[in-house]
Formats: C-alpha cells, sequence, structure tokens
C-alpha cells in the first residue's frame, strides 16, 4: 500500500486505535505517540494500547500516560506501529486478529521479518520505523510541532543506536535534519536517553558485565540476566536497556546475545552483531525476527539448555 493511500485511509477512519509491541522500547512509543499526536491535531478519536508497562527509561516521554492496556474505543480502524508480527502484541494479539475478520487493520513497520498480518501493510526497510511515521503524518498533511518532532526524533535516535548502525542513510539524516527544524531537542533527547541512570541500575550494569561469557573463540559473548538478579537490584526491564550493545566493544566479539529472564523457564533474548553476522536469521530459528544486525526471540527450559542452543544456532551465522 503506497503511504498516499494509507493516510488517506487513516484520515478517513471516525476512530482509530493504535497498538505498538510488548515491552516498547523508543521506537515503538515514539512512533505510537507521534501517530497519536497526529490523528489529535486532526480531531479524529482514537487511543494508544500496549499490553506492558512502560519501561522506566522512556517514562519520562510526555504522553506515556496516554497508554493502555486493554482498547475502550470500538474504533473502526487499527494500526499496529512498529511490530513484527501479531503475535508481538501480546495478550492485545488475539483482539487484532478477531479486528482482521471484522474490520480493517494497518501494519506499519520497519522490520525485514514482518508478516504482513494486517489487511493493508506499509512495511519499509530503514533505520526506525519513526521515519515511516514521518512519512505517513506528512502524506496527512499534518504540521510537525516539537511534541511529534520530539516523538519521531526519540525513535531515531534509540533505533539508529545515535546514528552509528549500518542501516543508517542519507535519508535517516535528512528526516533528522527536518525534525530538528521542527523543534526537535536532540540534546534533551540525548541526556534523557542515554545519560541518565539510577544507581540501581549503574550496580547492576557492572554486576552483569562482569560476568559475560564469552565462547566460539571469543566470537559470541552472553550476558545473562536473572530474575533473582533483577530483583536482587530493584531493576525493571527499562533498566536493561542498552546492556546488549556493550559486549561488542570487545574486538573480538562479532555477536552479542542478552538472556534475561522473564519468568522461570522463559528467556527473552536479544540479539546484536558487529559487522557480518545476521541476528535475524538467528532469532528466526526460533521464531523470532528483527533486522540483520539487531533481532530477538523467547526461548524456553533451563538456562545452560537456553545457552547451549542459542549458541549453536549463531555458531551457524559466524
Amino acid at each position: 500500500m503506497a503511504i498516499e493511500e494509507l493516510a488517506k485511509l487513516i484520515k478517513s477512519a471516525k476512530s482509530v486505535t493504535v497498538f505498538t509491541h510488548m515491552r516498547p522500547d523508543g521506537d515503538a512509543v515514539g512512533s505510537s505517540l507521534a501517530l497519536s499526536r497526529a490523528l489529535e491535531i486532526l480531531g479524529i478519536p482514537h487511543e494508544v494500547c500496549d499490553e506492558t508497562d512502560i519501561p522506566s527509561n522512556l517514562t519520562f516521554v510526555g504522553g506515556v500516560e496516554k497508554f493502555k492496556k486493554q482498547p475502550e474505543l470500538a474504533s473502526e480502524l487499527f494500526v499496529a506501529v512498529d511490530c513484527a508480527d501479531v503475535a508481538r502484541l501480546g495478550a492485545l494479539a488475539e483482539t487484532f486478529r478477531l479486528a482482521n475478520k471484522k474490520k480493517t487493520t494497518v501494519n506499519i513497520d520497519h522490520h525485514v521479518s514482518n508478516t504482513r498480518y494486517a489487511t493493508y501493510n506499509f512495511v519499509r526497510d530503514c533505520s526506525s520505523n519513526t521515519m515511516n511515521i514521518c512519512l505517513l503524518i506528512e502524506a496527512m498533511g499534518v504540521p510537525f510541532d516539537q511534541k511529534i518532532a520530539d516523538y519521531l526524533m526519540m525513535g531515531l535516535l534509540t533505533d539508529s543506536g545515535s546514528f552509528s548502525h549500518d542501516d543508517v542513510t542519507e535519508e535517516t539524516f535528512l528526516i533528522a535534519a527536518k525534525l530538528v527544524k521542527a523543534g526537535a531537542d536532540v540534546g534533551k533527547l540525548n541526556s534523557d536517553l542515554f545519560k541518565r541512570q539510577k544507581k540501581a541500575r549503574a550496580a547492576l550494569y557492572a554486576h552483569t558485565m562482569n560476568r559475560i561469557r564469552y565462547v566460539l573463540d571469543d566470537r559470541l559473548a552472553i550476558i545473562t540476566l536473572p530474575l533473582e538478579t533483577l530483583e536482587r537490584f530493584g531493576a525493571d526491564v527499562g533498566m536493561t536497556e542498552g546492556f546488549v550493545d556493550f559486549p561488542l566493544t570487545v574486538e573480538t566479539v562479532e555477536v552479542s546475545a542478552s538472556i534475561m529472564e522473564i519468568k522461570k523457564g522463559q528467556y527473552k533474548i536479544s540479539l546484536r552483531s558487529k559487522t557480518y553476522a545476521d541476528v535475524n536469521g538467528v532469532a528466526g530459528t526460533f521464531g523470532g525476527g528483527g533486522h540483520v544486525r539487531a533481532a530477538g526471540c523467547m526461548l524456553f527450559g533451563e538456562l545452560e539448555e537456553v545457552i547451549d542452543r542459542l549458541t549453536y544456532a549463531v555458531y551457524q551465522y559466524l
């Protein structure tokens, strides 16, 4: 679906519910709130939903109080943003599946692993999904105010690694320049996102990095975050944002993996690669996905068994 057609579809809707993936990151929150702000300017009744709490590292963002755990509007249009697979909506996945049968659904995403699960799909591989939302808002004829600019820039900064990832292109910087012109406060966003942390996070970070495991001739680095450790440091998921990136600074490491225990026997796997390994392929082995250099999945079992299975999967891509 062309972006102009999508813009027309959304503008003609009498009501809209916006969804994003569980345990949302900066791109998911930024995409959701930027679209919400555009709908607000257009006077279209809408709501924003996510099944999980907003991570603590993103609670500084104005507008996060809009997020609901369950839809309350009887909307005619359902829009999922920054979500590669309907299952990533978590407890809201079934709501979206039912909407596919009775209503119009839209999927706006930038992951190469996207499964095209909606009535209409706009999927374009780029640095962040807020780049797609930026094009959409422009096509909707909504002028950017500072709120929209800040939301879009937040997604751009977080998903591009502050413009350091290899999917950063000329378009990435052109959109960033446009957002700065519209009032995005890059300095404040960088400070809030990357330069402020609680003492407990600093202690957890030191504890975790002191226990990095190196395997496969030091090409794979693994960090583990058991529930017991998270509870001991009073940490939530938001406090661990960025942990998986640090091991990539070790010169021998090509792939970094974070294994976070969600509940007994269930682990959230975050994967990053440096130059050549396709971690989207690794994640796909276990039903997950994402990007070539950044992806994730879920694994189940005992921790050591999970580590062994993950190590073997990574080995296939080294």
